[in-house]
């Protein structure tokens, strides 16, 4: 257990902004990534996607790591920010927006 979770705390801790999910960016295998995927995707963040398919040692390892029972999962700078509906909620406030950039992380300004 311990491999797997240092191998999650060095994703976290060595990208951005990292998103643990079903499936990929270009191709999400459920809504709930695929949700998050197209918000940081009008975004314009660049962001590592790791597939919790791949491999069922990162897949429970990271509801452990979080204390969080679900996937998706969004860190920004090392930190946990939540799942589907915390990031959607905090994105419609335009709170995601600002928690970005006061984290160093460019957002595409919308038209």
């Amino acid at each position: 257990m311990t491999d797997v979770n240092a191998a999650i705390d060095a994703e976290v801790k060595g990208n951005d902004v990292v998103l643990f999910m079903k499936g990929t960016p270009q191709f999400p295998m459920c809504g709930f990534s695929g949700q998050v995927v197209q918000i940081l995707d009008y975004l314009g963040v660049p962001y590592k996607g790791i597939n919790v398919l791949d491999d069922m040692g990162i897949r429970e390892g990271i509801k452990a790591y979080s204390n969080w029972p679900t996937i998706p999962q969004l860190y920004v700078k090392g930190e946990f920010v939540g799942g589907c509906d915390i990031t959607r909620e905090m994105f419609q406030s335009g709170e995601l927006q600002t928690f970005l950039v006061d984290k160093g992380i460019a957002v595409k300004q919308s038209a």
